[in-house]
């Protein structure tokens, strides 16, 4: 399946994204106000169809109803330079047709996908096709870009300052969970921005943020960047969803290879989901690292996690409402640093309408985070550092 290669003579827009179903195919339509570069490929387990593009500008509010062999899409950032669709496919299929339509008579130009019903066998064939042309293209890139990995860093140096790595959840092409009004990975982002001001303004400490844009950052990456940076603190930051609006409530999280309840191992399986739903191919990875991790995770770091995470809900309680069991364990990706003490903390559920406003609430996000920088606070303070010593 070839590429169509249109050059972009300027930032375009998406103006319009149509749906539509025949018997023989069904045809995803995008109006755009220019002309684009563009790439389809096929990615199985689970099957989906992924078109990226150069930087586009999507309004959120443009969300049609999947239909055909279409069962579900998500569209946003995936790189600096550029922008990812990842249709979820209900059954087998692939693309018989993708072309640009130019200018005519009055219509936009168009950007067409034709999608046919397709064998099991059929849909892995082009699977594979497209995946050795995505390998030859790599290949032949003039500037390889060298993929993040999780070697042991150097010993760590002495430092003037702790080091605090937060993680901003989701982003981009992974919208994370969705309210009535909030997405997630906005929520995050607003969030961790404030977070890490407050941090940054007592002058204590070194802070970094996995991303500070509406971009997607493989869980894999997140880690990385912790360990990179020699980080002595790693906070992941999400917001939740559940079918039940009346549950509500801040929570943190710490890495446990047996989850603490039914409703952390099914968190877990979620947040883990985040390359999936951003159209990562696995077979090209390295053997995910994260799963050996845990097995090498030491003691100290697991212990400190807690110790963390314990200090959070201390001086959280009181300044906003917490989830019962407020410290759960679980299984996420994320939070496999062996060397990092790591906890996710979810500020609560866009699903729950008092949740929800206080979600997107700049005073709550203040009030919140000064209750966290409190927590950094009392985690770095000099007596209890001597005391682990002792």
């Amino acid at each position: 399946m070839l590429a169509n290669l249109v050059t972009a003579n300027a930032l375009t827009n998406v103006d319009d994204v149509r749906i539509g179903v025949s018997n023989e195919r069904t045809r995803l339509v995008l109006d755009l106000s220019s002309r684009v570069d563009f790439d389809v490929f096929l990615l199985g387990n689970p099957r989906r169809i992924v078109v990226d593009l150069p930087n586009l500008q999507w309004p959120d509010n443009l969300q049609p109803k999947p239909q055909g062999v279409i069962g579900g899409l998500r569209f946003g950032q995936f790189t600096a330079d550029k922008s990812r669709l990842v249709l979820d496919l209900k059954q087998p299929a692939t693309v018989s047709k993708n072309f640009i339509l130019g200018k005519t008579s009055g219509l936009p130009v168009r950007l067409v996908i034709d999608l046919v019903a397709a064998t099991p066998a059929q849909f892995n064939e082009q699977v594979t096709a497209d995946r050795q042309r995505n390998r030859q293209k790599t290949a032949s890139a003039p500037v390889p870009v060298a993929k993040p990995t999780l070697q042991t860093p150097k010993p760590k140096k002495r430092k003037a300052k702790p080091v605090i790595v937060i993680d901003p959840g989701h982003g981009g092409v992974d919208p994370g969970a969705l309210g009535r009004k909030a997405r997630e990975k906005n929520v995050t982002l607003s969030f961790a921005r404030q977070f890490a001001k407050q941090l940054r303004n007592t002058g204590k400490y070194e802070v970094y943020l996995t991303r500070n844009l509406d971009i997607y950052i493989p869980l894999r990456q997140r880690v990385a960047i912790a360990r990179k940076h020699n980080a002595d603190l790693f906070v992941s930051i999400h917001a939740d969803a559940i079918e039940r609006s009346s549950v509500r409530g801040m929570s943190i999280y710490t890495l446990s290879e047996t989850a603490s309840d039914k409703e952390a191992a099914a968190l877990a399986r979620k947040e883990n989901r985040s390359d999936i739903i951003a159209g990562i191919d696995f077979d090209d990875q390295p053997k995910e690292v994260a799963d050996i991790l845990i097995d090498l995770a030491q003691r100290e770091t697991k212990n400190l996690s807690v110790q963390f995470a314990n200090l959070v809900v201390d001086h959280a309680r009181g300044s906003t409402k917490l989830l019962d069991r407020t410290h759960r364990f679980a299984g996420f990706r994320v939070l496999k640093a062996p060397d990092v003490p790591s906890v996710l903390i979810e500020l609560g559920f866009l699903t729950n309408r008092s949740d929800e406003k206080q979600l997107l609430s700049s005073a709550w996000h203040k009030k919140l985070a000064g209750r966290l920088v409190k927590s950094v606070d009392s985690y770095f303070s000099k007596e209890r550092l001597v005391g682990i010593v002792q």
